[in-house]
């Protein structure tokens, strides 16, 4: 009798728990046994997995530009390799790299981080770990807007701090309220987080919406907000507003950056923060005794990027614009399938729920991560479930595609999704 691979997949997911907790008991630390694996990454893998089957998988699970690394930027770190900067670099970041990074941020956002309010890590998701690391203990809180970006919750956990999650749905384009946001906070709370434009929604707060958020805040100087703002390039509509401009918050707001989204630099690991002297200072004593400075001739070609124009930037922001055009539509012709519509970034976020209960064969879509998993193995498209961002009941798309790639995994959704009883 052969085994559907539905019930092929459960089986193998409990023999490697199993596994896994049985050598637990000597080698493996609790923290580790209560993290959650990324289920971006996850998905990614399985995707890689039927690929390596010879199946002809469509991955639209990844944050990952499908773009090259522009030119002039491939040019100026080889440039730098034949400079001789191959050596260890300031913990902080390169000196050149922390200025071009303080005059972005005074040129773009209107804040003034100076040089010495800097740290250059390996990658946003470091220097959201240094964060947490540098700055809770044990029985914090940190209040994240939610969906968030699914490592937002397990780095916190990570800290031994509690998340607190403020749960919106597609009825507001995925945005929370100043009474929300109030009802979050406690005496506990250590810092607010969120990103915008938003990683899963695409959603983009508008000045007005962050001021009334904050004005929640403006007496509690204990708070801190960080912002993440890794998409503030990928924005389709008005110009990007960081948190951190309202005057308020000057000297309590955290802005994380970095280069892999609206440079298409994935893979140089390169991320930043902006942020008051006092916690730069800690977040540089944490990452020099984790991981030390980054990348030297990559923070060479990354200080050039910033000096050098968005000329390329642009023409992938617009590329995106169109992207998210066609598939909104092609998602809307899906019955059943609720469609937001995203402001920035390359993702969109459809509300899945009219498909929770139905049935292909003898297996009954329960929730989201079951949907995914459907479409997974049979229409061969990889996307996320809306639950590890915090919000079930929805999925993450992807359009960082070819437009053959989006039309094509689009159809095979909708044929897939019609199968259903």
């Amino acid at each position: 009798m052969l085994l559907s691979p539905y019930i092929i997949a459960s089986f193998i997911n409990q023999r490697l728990h199993i596994s896994f907790h049985m050598k637990s008991t000597t080698s493996i630390s609790d923290r580790v046994l209560n993290m959650q694996e990324s289920a971006t990454l996850k998905m990614a893998g399985l995707a890689r997995a039927l690929r390596a089957e010879g199946k002809n998988v469509i991955n639209l699970s990844l944050g990952e530009p499908d773009f090259d690394t522009p030119d002039h930027i491939k040019e100026a770190a080889k440039k730098a390799l034949d400079d001789g900067f191959t050596k260890y670099t300031p913990v902080p970041g390169l000196p050149e790299l922390r200025k071009a990074i303080s005059d972005k941020f005074k040129r773009d956002n209107n804040l003034a981080y100076s040089a010495d309010q800097i740290v250059v890590s390996n990658g946003a998701k470091q220097s959201l770990a240094n964060l947490s690391l540098s700055l809770l203990n044990p029985g914090d809180e940190v209040v994240i807007l939610a969906p968030y970006w699914v490592s937002y919750y397990e780095i916190v956990k990570l800290s031994g701090a509690k998340p607190v999650i403020v749960t919106t749905d597609i009825s507001t384009n995925f945005k929370a309220n100043p009474e929300q946001l109030e009802a979050a906070i406690t005496d506990k709370t250590r810092f607010i987080l969120f990103s915008s434009p938003c990683n899963p929604t695409g959603s983009v707060y508008t000045q007005a919406e962050l001021e009334a958020m904050m004005e929640v805040i403006r007496d509690r100087e204990d708070i801190l907000v960080v912002a993440d703002e890794i998409y503030e390039y990928i924005n389709f509509e008005e110009k990007h507003f960081s948190v951190g401009a309202i005057p308020f918050l000057k000297n309590r707001a955290i802005t994380v950056n970095g280069f892999s989204k609206g440079f298409a630099m994935t893979g140089w690991r390169l991320g930043y923060i902006g942020a008051p002297e006092w916690v730069a200072k800690a977040c540089i004593k944490i990452q020099g005794q984790v991981t030390s400075g980054a990348n030297a001739f990559a923070q060479k070609a990354a200080a050039y990027a910033l000096n050098a124009g968005l000329e390329s930037t642009v023409i992938m922001k617009e590329a995106y614009a169109k992207r998210k055009i066609l598939i909104m539509d092609l998602l809307n012709e899906i019955e059943g399938m609720i469609v937001n519509d995203p402001t920035g970034a390359f993702y969109i976020f459809p509300d899945i729920s009219a498909f929770i209960g139905k049935k292909a064969g003898d297996f009954i879509i329960s929730n989201d991560v079951d949907f995914c998993t459907y479409i997974l193995n049979e229409a061969h498209v990889a996307i996320v479930p809306g639950s590890a961002f915090g919000c079930s009941g929805c999925i993450r798309i992807s359009y960082a595609a070819s437009d053959e790639e989006i039309k094509e995994a689009c159809h095979r959704i909708k044929t897939y999704l019609e199968k259903l009883t």
